[in-house]
């Protein structure tokens, strides 16, 4: 066992180092002084190593090399470190994905934007929130609260702030039922169900993961909308749509990761308990994702696929 992980470190780990060197020389990568991808990458193997898929098999074992490498180089390009809870190693069938988190989100959209700060605020019941829209932008949002309205059932919205480095601020805000809406795209939630269950994560912790929900929206219109063609941002529109492309076969994920602004939320428990018959994966949508995988063309021979899937 030693000996296959020294390989598959010599044939990912080392194949990514040697890429990211590539893109620092020619100028097409650069990092914040604070973040060394020699010490993420070394934060990623050790958690790489604790990996597991749904069938608690080792990722090392059941996802193919390239995918390895292309999750690593996701993580290194964006500038993130899994060990601050920046991002997730995830498991969708033979595939290995580094899929942001809301703390990724934020520090990439500060990076992007050089936004000098990102905050959420939740909207009760009885709250007092005056606005204008200007220029089809919401603008002058002015929210009051009194203490007797903080009440996770009668959350009625949420609004995240992120303030440019001019002093622009741009606003999100979206309604419970927007917030749901979102809610409703994930694993976690049922066929039919218009609320959260009663005990879930989503209802424990409403008023934080509504706070999630409209911070990630925000941050998400900010890297859709700009314009810069850099390595850094070809690499985070690649995720979002590799993103979307596992949210239709997820069946097969090794469960769903929750990130809290104060602590972490895991779920995958539980999920991995009501999920007692594995469903087939639709062939055609792992076909896509296989193809998106190909971000990197990296000159290494891929060893044949073993055990089959899943996160």
């Amino acid at each position: 066992m030693t000996n296959q992980l020294a390989l598959v470190k010599k044939d990912t780990v080392d194949v990514v180092a040697a890429k990211v060197k590539e893109f620092q020389e020619s100028g097409e990568l650069h990092f914040p002084a604070f973040y060394s991808p020699e010490n993420a990458m070394k934060s990623a193997w050790l958690i790489l190593q604790n990996t597991q898929d749904r069938n608690k098999r080792p990722a090392l074992e059941v996802c193919t090399k390239d995918s390895i490498a292309n999750a690593l180089l996701d993580m290194v390009v964006q500038g993130l470190n899994p060990t601050k809870k920046q991002g997730y190693f995830i498991v969708y069938g033979n595939q290995l994905t580094f899929q942001r988190s809301y703390f990724g989100t934020m520090a990439v959209t500060k990076r992007v934007a050089k936004a000098k700060s990102i905050d959420a605020a939740v909207i009760y019941e009885g709250d007092t929130v005056d606005y204008e829209i200007v220029n089809g932008r919401i603008a002058n949002l002015k929210h009051k609260q009194q203490f007797g309205n903080i009440d996770k059932e009668k959350i009625i919205g949420a609004y995240a702030t992120i303030v440019l480095p001019e002093g622009e601020v741009y606003i999100e805000l979206m309604t419970i039922a927007e917030i749901r809406q979102a809610w409703s795209k994930a694993q976690f939630w049922s066929k039919g169900q218009d609320k959260e269950k009663e005990g879930s994560t989503h209802d424990e912790f409403k008023q934080e993961m509504a706070k999630k929900t409209v911070i990630n929206r925000a941050c998400k219109k900010f890297l859709n909308s700009s314009d810069d063609e850099s390595v850094m941002m070809k690499h985070i529109n690649k995720e979002d749509e590799e993103i979307e492309v596992q949210q239709e076969i997820d069946e097969n994920a090794n469960g769903e990761v929750l990130d809290m602004d104060y602590e972490e939320i895991q779920d995958e428990q539980k999920q991995i308990e009501k999920q007692t018959e594995e469903p087939a994966a639709d062939e055609s949508n792992k076909k896509v994702l296989e193809e998106k995988q190909s971000a990197l063309e990296m000159d290494f021979v891929e060893e044949p696929e073993k055990n089959g899937a899943p996160f």
